[in-house]
């Protein structure tokens, strides 16, 4: 009798053990799918991460060059500003005194007006002649 109570004693404990070392392995595959299923999880945010952090840098160097381009492009519209302020120079006190420049322009002006009058008026003369010479 005691021995059979050792022997079902020994089969209930290696009952136990088999089914804490059972428990235990399925706590492990547990535990290792969890850990693959938060480190994939984690894995796609860093992926995302890197994917937005490329876009960025692509976006910051776009917007450099275009900086650049915007930057010569003011600093010529500022050299050309400047240069039609020095072409606009006003005395004080006076009407805008044109620069050389705006005056050799409107001097031309001037003389193709003396021209297109003397013109004009060369040819009425002429046909007042006609006229005249016609009608006698």
């Amino acid at each position: 009798m005691l021995s059979r109570l050792l022997k079902e004693h020994h089969a209930k404990q290696n009952e136990r053990k088999e089914l804490q070392e059972r428990r235990r392995r399925e706590a492990i595959a547990a535990a290792t799918c969890l850990t693959e299923a938060l480190v994939d999880h984690l894995n796609v945010g860093v992926a995302q991460a890197y994917v937005n952090q490329r876009k960025l840098d692509h976006e910051v160097k776009t917007l450099q060059v275009q900086a650049g381009q915007f930057s010569k492009q003011t600093a010529q519209w500022i050299s050309m500003v400047e240069g039609f302020n020095q072409a606009l120079k006003i005395c004080s006190g006076r009407w805008p005194s044109y620069s050389d420049e705006i005056g050799d322009v409107e001097n031309w002006a001037r003389s193709i007006e003396v021209d297109m009058r003397t013109i004009a008026t060369a040819l009425e003369y002429v046909h007042k002649g006609q006229l005249t010479s016609a009608s006698s």
